[in-house]
């Protein structure tokens, strides 16, 4: 399975490492619990980028980073069936619980979450602490530059 990241250049070294989460949580996480957010397209990658800039505000430093998880490892999908009903509104302690509790668990280098951003598309968290994480094939960084568009 193909994934991406788009971050800030200076940050791609980390980018996969899930400081950034454990230092500050997420939707899918609370502070203190390491895990990477990915995206199951660059497309999202980017919106899921896009909503967290700065209005009127066009990086010129961003990259994006590929990756791929080996066939036949483990990878779940998170039944959104099981959310609570505006899940994609609220920053609630119960859905970081889910994410942590994953995490903790580590069955799986990945879980399969949908995105908030885009109804009916799928980010990935993946478990950086996984024994299989190492087997988690990281492209060189590329850059990434969002349309001038987008900022008008």
């Amino acid at each position: 399975m193909k994934l991406w990241r788009i971050c800030r250049a200076i940050h791609a070294a980390g980018a996969f490492s899930g400081d950034g989460a454990r230092l500050y949580g997420g939707r899918w996480n609370s502070p203190g619990v390491k895990v990477v957010y990915a995206s199951s397209s660059l497309a999202l990658a980017a919106i899921e980028t896009f909503v967290h800039l700065e209005p009127n505000l066009r990086p010129d430093d961003l990259v994006s980073i590929e990756a791929e998880i080996p066939e036949g490892l483990g990878i779940e999908r998170l039944n959104p069936h099981s959310l609570p009903r505006k899940w994609h509104e609220l920053r609630d302690d119960s859905i970081k619980a889910l994410g942590d509790h994953w995490v903790r668990g580590g069955k799986t280098i990945a879980l399969l979450v949908p995105s908030a951003a885009i109804r009916g598309e799928w980010n990935a968290l993946i478990n950086p602490e996984h024994a299989d994480f190492r087997k988690l094939k990281i492209e060189k960084p590329a850059a990434f530059e969002f349309d001038l568009r987008m900022f008008r």
